[in-house]
């Protein structure tokens, strides 16, 4: 059974950091390109970041030179450091694994920068 579970969201003030954790289970981890998408509130799910299984790794416009994406094989983990955060990125976070056509998604995780 594939399971994907978020954890290490919550509230953090404008400016400042979260790390996001997401656990996989029930596939070859090592096999598949995982992503952190986000989905604001009445906006569409939009990628965060993406690492691939060998290669550079992808970012969205805004998060770049702030978020840092990573995964450790050994855990079956992919992590998001999020630093200096913004309001506006307030948002429900997903975990994504894929493979060619196969996608995972996790149930999502809130954040909520607020002051």
């Amino acid at each position: 059974q594939v399971q994907l579970v978020e954890s290490g969201g919550g509230l953090v003030q404008p400016g400042g950091s979260l790390r996001l954790s997401c656990a996989a289970s029930g596939f070859i981890f090592s096999n598949y390109a995982m992503s952190w998408y986000h989905q604001p509130p009445g906006k569409e799910r939009e990628l965060v970041a993406r690492i691939p299984t060998s290669g550079a790794l992808e970012y969205g416009d805004s998060v770049k030179g702030r978020f840092t994406i990573s995964r450790d094989n050994a855990e079956n983990t992919v992590f998001l450091q999020m630093n200096s955060l913004k309001p506006e990125e307030t948002a429900v976070y997903y975990c994504n694994a894929q493979l060619i056509w196969k996608s995972y998604w996790g149930q999502g995780i809130q954040v909520t920068v607020s002051s």
